[in-house]
């Protein structure tokens, strides 16, 4: 018998599936391989099936024996287990309690005139500097960066230091060097919380409403409002920079949108659908024995589930690797499903719904400055988003 397959899988180019995957997915919806680190897992490729096991209490990311379990890379966020096996359900209950209030689709709702302030302004600096740009440098990193500083209450001033801390945090080949970037961004976060409980308006931000709740300590609130500061901003940069790519690669849709604003809420629900994560994600392992599919999981092994996979299911999505703003609406699973649904989804729509609305009225001949296949991406990072974007208009 053959040993199982390697992550992470060959891509041709960023715009196209590793064929592996394709391989699989035409073979069954779950497949046993190796992680990036040679771990035993298994790969769940089926959009049924990703989508019910993101909502199924029967996975978690604690692992009842942490040092033996499978892991996927070197991130002391995302390589391993996370998290005690007995108080883990408990635990994410109470921080989706304490900080869906502070994400309601109201509340982000009412973000949205500062976002595309924001957003304006950014453009307002880059038309003058003249073309070519990075649209990356130009955008994509701040904007996501001034939007979630203001929300949290985190001084903008220090974006650069707290992005630095971000990124080693989310290194998936050092553990060094993540652990090291987790330590120094809790530690930030920590004098924060500090600074916001010895005075200000405990109304003012998240951090400073999450400081001043009942029974919620000052290591508790770090905690949240740094796991937010990283969750908020790392994301969305990589999803305006894939979503700006797939729309540049793809005129004739980029036209649809210059032509039909209408389009907008289409255009973003095929952003977030596009990008293939080929494997990997964030690790999971089964509580208990269980089936997926005829496949028996035993107790404490990895299971990954694979959105990106799920995304471009044939089953689902008629011809998947098509980038089509006219698409039937099909929930897709990048923000996950169910009790794990990202809390912070209708921020980042708010904030691609900004950005490509303002970017097809204002640069309508905006043209990628290179061929795709000369752009380059992080691949320390599990975001792995784009390193730069030329742009000229």
């Amino acid at each position: 018998m053959p040993d199982p397959v390697r992550l992470p899988f060959e891509q041709p180019g960023p715009l196209q599936p590793p064929p592996l995957v394709r391989q699989m997915q035409a073979q069954g919806p779950i497949h046993a391989i190796r992680t990036a680190v040679g771990d035993p897992a298994w790969l769940v490729t089926e959009y049924a099936q990703v989508r019910a096991l993101l909502d199924d209490d029967r996975l978690g990311r604690a692992h009842r024996e942490p040092e033996r379990a499978s892991r996927t890379g070197e991130s002391a966020l995302f390589g391993g287990p996370l998290g005690g096996f007995d108080t883990e359900q408990a635990e994410h209950r109470r921080m989706r309690s304490l900080l869906q209030p502070h994400f309601s689709p109201k509340r982000m709702r009412a973000l949205r005139g500062r976002v595309e302030t924001l957003t304006t302004q950014l453009l307002d600096e880059m038309a003058p500097a003249g073309s070519p740009a990075d649209l990356h440098a130009a955008l994509a990193v701040p904007l996501p960066i001034a939007v979630i500083c203001e929300l949290l209450g985190v001084p903008f001033a220090d974006r650069a230091q707290f992005r630095e801390w971000t990124q080693a945090a989310a290194d998936i080949t050092n553990r060094t060097r993540s652990e090291q970037g987790l330590t120094e961004l809790f530690g930030y976060g920590q004098k924060l919380v500090a600074r916001k409980r010895a005075g200000g308006d405990p109304e003012a931000d998240v951090i400073s409403r999450l400081a001043a709740t009942d029974g919620v300590s000052d290591d508790e609130a770090a905690a949240m409002g740094m796991f937010l500061l990283f969750a908020g901003h790392e994301t969305t940069v990589t999803a305006i920079g894939t979503g700006a790519m797939w729309l540049l690669a793809n005129p004739d849709q980029w036209q649809v949108l210059v032509e039909d604003p209408s389009r907008i809420d289409a255009a973003v629900e095929e952003i977030l659908r596009a990008p293939r994560l080929g494997g990997g994600g964030i690790p999971r392992y089964a509580r208990t024995d269980l089936d997926v599919a005829g496949v028996h999981v035993r107790a404490g092994e990895l299971v990954l589930l694979d959105t990106g996979a799920g995304n471009h299911d044939p089953a689902v999505f008629a011809d998947p690797d098509r980038f089509d703003l006219h698409r039937p609406a099909v929930p897709h699973l990048s923000f996950g499903h169910g009790a794990r649904y990202c809390i912070g989804a209708p921020l980042a729509r708010i904030e691609l719904q900004v950005v490509f609305a303002q970017l097809a009225a204002r640069f309508p001949t905006l043209k990628l400055g290179c061929a795709v296949e000369e752009l380059t991406f992080d691949t320390r990072t599990l975001t792995g988003g784009l390193t730069a974007l030329p742009v000229t208009w």
